[in-house]
């Protein structure tokens, strides 16, 4: 049976993407008219099928390879090899290792006081914000995810992280507009190689010291990697991407949920109250108390169902697979649309609402495994899953142990597709002190 799918363009999907408002928008629009499978033009990859079926996707989740094409963006910051698009036999034990050094408890356990002391600086200074004057949850949520990651990776190093995330910042936007032919400055490719210089250098200083000094603690990334013996280059190109995954999926995370609860004060009062319940008269949790916050984890799981960090991945197939009535060849490209599966109405009933009750464990129970994807399914889902959930959490525990968050007036809030799932003109909110 053929596949469904919008008719054939000359530019290879571009106009309808842009008309969209981007390919992640373009995603929901082909599954609202064509779904759950969908046949569909996409620059880099020719020709893709996207699935939005949480049960048909399962025939996918063994798949371990990536199209190279479409991450080909990510070369700039890879010297050993893309790392997105490792072949599985060498992807394997890297990922391995990461896990190792990313799920395990106790990093995060070692870490966890660090990571509490920034969230209470931002926190403080939140808290005196002039009356009238709104926050920008995106940048600063995202400089202090950076932070976070920045002490986890690089075993404590200090780095200009506001510098760090613009650099980043000028590559990605450089790299992903050479990808969907969009009109650059002409002077954006110098100011992107800057750019990448100087996230290189800021890694290889850390490396260096790590290496000087024989350090080698596997709760830090650096240290690990240094001890299993990977090379100079695959140690740095580890770093950057874990850097650059780490900071922009994390900071946007707590910034949707913040804008989420802003809009929905009952459910940031219930929010408030297992705050104060669990922790009582303390500004910040434990690492054991994190476990006793279910209605906060609930809230979290809502806000990245619908604005899921990473709106899309993709594979491709080794070899022939079936697809419900659908015959899929060997090396198509399978697109993951997490946010349409996110937004599946089979599964979510009014898929738009705002409702942490959908996390309660008899509801889960009652959704296909794979109904709920903010991290990618299989074994290229996201390595660092349980570390970003981590810091997450710890960050809306204890800014809203102290804060109240409201929309600032007359600000709109535009999702859009870069790199992560974006505020476009950014979320500004107000942030006052819970006891005023």
């Amino acid at each position: 049976m053929r596949i469904p799918g919008p008719g054939h363009q000359e530019d290879g999907g571009l106009s309808a993407i842009a008309a969209a408002g981007g390919l992640h928008r373009y995603q929901l629009r082909l599954h609202e008219a064509h779904r759950p499978v969908v046949r569909f033009q996409l620059p880099g990859a020719d020709t893709a099928v996207s699935v939005a079926d949480p049960v048909l996707l399962e025939a996918t989740a063994h798949i371990d390879t990536r199209p190279e094409e479409l991450f080909a963006f990510l070369e700039p910051l890879c010297e050993a090899g893309n790392l997105q698009v490792l072949p599985a036999d060498e992807h394997t034990p890297w990922r391995r290792l990461l896990l190792s050094v990313l799920a395990g408890r106790p990093a995060h356990e070692r870490h966890f006081a660090r990571f509490s002391e920034l969230a209470r600086e931002l926190s403080d200074r939140w808290a005196g914000q002039a009356d009238g004057e709104p926050v920008e949850l995106q940048k600063e949520l995202t400089a202090l995810s950076l932070r976070m990651i920045c002490g986890f990776a690089l075993g404590g190093a200090e780095a200009d992280t506001d510098r760090v995330v613009a650099a980043f910042e000028e590559v990605l936007t450089e790299h992903l507009g050479r990808l969907y032919q969009v009109p650059r400055d002409p002077r954006s490719a110098e100011r992107a190689e800057v750019a990448l210089a100087h996230l290189r250098a800021t890694v290889d200083r850390v490396v260096a010291a790590h290496r000087s000094c024989g350090h080698t603690d596997r709760s830090d990334l650096i240290g690990a990697l240094v001890e299993a013996g990977q090379s100079p280059a695959r140690i740095r190109d580890t770093v950057m991407v874990t850097l650059l995954a780490a900071h922009h999926t994390t900071g946007v995370a707590v910034s949707w949920t913040l804008h989420l609860l802003g809009r929905h004060p009952e459910a940031a009062d219930r929010v408030a109250a297992e705050l104060d319940q669990v922790l009582g008269e303390r500004a910040t949790p434990d690492y054991g108390d994190l476990r006793r916050l279910t209605y906060l984890d609930m809230v979290l799981k809502e806000s990245m169902r619908l604005f899921p960090p990473g709106p899309y991945g993709a594979r491709e197939t080794t070899e022939d697979l079936v697809l419900g009535p659908y015959e899929i060849p060997a090396g198509t490209t399978v697109f993951y649309p997490f946010w349409a599966v996110h937004l599946n109405p089979e599964h979510w009933p009014e898929p738009e609402r705002f409702d942490p009750e959908r996390f309660t464990p008899q509801e889960v129970a009652k959704r296909p495994r794979l109904a709920y994807v903010p991290f990618g399914i299989g074994p290229r889902s996201c390595e660092g899953a349980a570390l970003a959930t981590v810091e997450a959490q710890l960050v809306l525990a204890v800014l809203l142990k102290r804060l109240r968050f409201r929309p600032a007036p007359g600000h709109e809030v535009t999702p859009v597709e870069r790199f992560v799932l974006w505020a476009r003109d950014g979320i500004r909110m107000m942030a006052r002190p819970r006891d005023l």
